[in-house]
């Protein structure tokens, strides 16, 4: 049976990411974050109000496991002072190297993984300015939270304010709680070691460093249990836009980009296969697959048997009018056997 496919054109291969183009993208999607984490701070009261909410209705679930923990690392500093750094540090450093890991060892995979992370961070940013939240740090004292990072600040780079660099706590959005996304980074870094570590270490880490991030960020009186969900939750439909936001971007692409040009192959026969040229042509043969196994190889309307090189080469050997013996005897060695 004849294939169905265009015999002698193949497509070209997708345009290969490279670091100088992802580098940019990945900073301004970066930017954009921050810019929407400052311009997105919401009516303070307001922030406060979301904030006692969940807090309640933490307490009705017996969800509120802050108080505890944030008395913990509060009264140890063994534990609160890592924390603080965890929390201020890990997700500028373990999330890009992730990414950079990705790209150098499964580029295959690296445009969906990135495109993921990319688009729960935009959700996430409409989740800061429509329900702007303020932390448990700045509750009010009543409601017995300790801020950690204020507390062990003369031990790290961060300032009182917030987890910024010192001088900055006013650059950034402290009401932006809501949702997580130091879970919600931390759970797509867990996913990526589980899928693509291959090691039982890189699985432990991948389970341990998201469980450990989701402690720290109600440990230090950052963020609520529910805010932790919420981080999650944003991963998730992330992850089922990712292929929606990929299509758009192909056919964003495929309108607006330059047209792919089909590469055409040689040693192709009209209906047949393409040809193995590149292994035959060093033994100076040329193969070609023909879909009617019957059919024979003319040149020139004139058949061609084994042993000739030329058409007609047997007729010139017995002069004009002379005709050869259709025996094997008379053929000579290098003629086919008849069919029986």
């Amino acid at each position: 049976m004849p294939r169905a496919e265009t015999a002698g054109v193949e497509a070209t291969p997708r345009t290969r990411l490279r670091w100088w183009t992802e580098l940019p993208l990945i900073l301004l999607v970066y930017a954009c974050y921050s810019a929407g984490r400052l311009l997105a701070r919401g009516d303070v009261s307001h922030a406060v109000d979301h904030g006692l909410a969940i807090l309640d209705i933490e307490k009705a679930l017996y969800l509120n496991a802050e108080h505890p923990l944030n008395r913990l690392f509060t009264r140890e500093p063994w534990l609160g002072v890592p924390a603080d750094f965890w929390y201020a540090s890990l997700h500028y450093l373990v999330t890009p190297a992730l990414l950079v890991w990705i790209f150098r060892s499964r580029t295959v995979r690296y445009r969906a993984a990135r495109t993921w992370l990319m688009t729960s961070t935009f959700i996430g940013l409409i989740g800061f300015t429509l329900l702007p939240t303020c932390p448990p740090r700045l509750l009010a004292e009543s409601h017995g939270f300790v801020d950690t990072m204020a507390q062990y600040s003369s031990y790290g780079w961060w300032g009182g304010e917030a987890s910024a660099p010192r001088g900055m706590g006013g650059m950034t959005n402290q009401y932006a709680a809501m949702p997580s996304l130091h879970v919600g980074w931390a759970l797509w870094c867990g996913v990526m070691l589980w899928r693509y570590g291959g090691t039982r270490l890189t699985k432990v880490a991948a389970v341990a460093y998201p469980l450990i991030t989701t402690i720290v960020v109600m440990g230090t009186a950052n963020h609520y249990f529910l805010d932790a969900v919420a981080g999650a939750a944003v991963m998730g439909v992330g992850l089922l836009l990712t292929p929606y936001v990929l299509r758009t971007a192909d056919r964003v692409r495929a309108r607006f980009g330059p047209e792919v040009a089909p590469v055409a192959t040689a040693g192709t026969a009209s209906g047949g296969t393409v040809a193995k040229g590149a292994r035959d042509s060093a033994r100076g043969t040329v193969t070609v697959a023909s879909d009617d196994a019957s059919s024979s190889i003319v040149s020139g309307g004139c058949q061609t048997s084994a042993g000739e090189r030329i058409p007609r080469q047997r007729e010139s050997r017995f002069g004009s009018g002379a005709e050869p013996s259709a025996s094997p005897q008379d053929a000579g060695d290098g003629a086919p056997t008849p069919a029986r």
